[in-house]
């Protein structure tokens, strides 16, 4: 079974998160939400508290095949601040391991060097902060380890397509179809 480990930061985006976990979970996919603060109760950037499973240095990552970074503010600067988060995905790029990223968080790793070379979306205006990818505007953009992602409107899309590459394409369309999504629409 495939295991992704999502990072709450204080002042995530909550929907950005949670919606990406709900999809991977419906497709079968272990997700652990990791806090990167000291609290299992990590409060977005809308006044929403999302308990974690984890804290981050409680947490081994030997296991995990895939990081993902929700969006939001101040959640992504909280992120990039973070010392062990970015030695992680530092790590995981080295491996060829996936990371996924959605709105601003997708600055995280283009801020780093790691999608040098690389297509990627964001958020409208971080762009800069995608040092040397090609940035691309689209919803959600995958290129090797590296999925990235436009922003809330595109939460689902982004589950749908992590759940197509940790698990199968075919799992990832029978959730398409099964939470309704427009592009399964009779």
């Amino acid at each position: 079974m495939a295991k992704v480990s999502a990072f709450l930061a204080p002042g995530l985006e909550e929907v950005e998160c949670l919606a990406v976990v709900d999809v991977l979970r419906r497709a079968g996919v272990c997700v652990d939400l990791v806090s990167i603060s000291e609290d299992r109760c990590v409060t977005g950037s809308h006044g929403i508290c999302i308990v974690a499973d984890t804290l981050l240095g409680e947490t081994d990552f030997e296991d995990t095949d895939c990081l993902f970074l929700p969006g939001g503010m101040p959640g992504t600067e909280n992120l990039y601040a973070c010392g062990p988060v970015c030695a992680l995905l530092r790590r995981f790029a080295a491996e060829g391991k996936r990371i996924a990223a959605i709105c601003a968080a997708p600055s995280v790793p283009g801020r780093l060097g790691l999608l040098e070379g690389r297509r990627a979306t964001c958020y409208p205006g971080r762009e800069a902060q995608l040092q040397g990818a090609e940035a691309t505007g689209e919803g959600v953009v995958t290129d090797g380890p590296f999925t990235t992602a436009r922003g809330l409107g595109f939460a689902i899309d982004l589950g749908l397509e992590l759940a197509a590459l940790l698990v199968s394409p075919e799992k990832a369309q029978a959730v398409k179809a099964a939470i309704q999504h427009p592009d399964c629409a009779n």
